[in-house]
């Protein structure tokens, strides 16, 4: 039997603006944008290429902005993430190397935190 983690939550306070973090600076997909009702607003936006989504809005989760933190993303190359970030104005760690992987970090506008990893090669 398979589990997939398919959507993760990301509190936020001001949802237009995160989104146009999100989509605009970091690069996500815009999936949906829905508003169901006064109390639910549903936006679902997804990573290239990645088969798990980040759902923002109104009346999706309790906890409080920003604390959703270490959320992690591979990628194929660290310093070229690094670069699209920096120059779509996002705020990114210089990239660190671990045995393990290298990694970027960043937070969006209200501090929940991202790692993007390149894993090495394993042999």
């Amino acid at each position: 039997m398979d589990w997939k983690i398919e959507l993760v939550a990301v509190p936020v306070t001001d949802v237009d603006r995160a989104k146009a973090f999100y989509v605009d600076q970091v690069g996500f997909h815009d999936d949906y944008d829905v508003q169901v009702d006064e109390n639910l607003r549903f936006v679902q936006l997804t990573p290239p290429g990645s088969a798990c989504s980040i759902v923002l809005g109104t009346g999706i989760t309790e906890m409080k902005p920003g604390s959703q933190l270490g959320i992690q993303i591979v990628v194929p190359n660290a310093e070229e993430a690094r670069a699209h970030l920096v120059d779509n104005g996002v705020d990114a760690s210089e990239v660190e190397v671990k045995d393990w992987g290298s990694f970027v970090r960043f937070a969006d506008p209200d501090g929940n935190t991202w790692a993007l990893q390149e894993i090495p090669v394993r042999t």
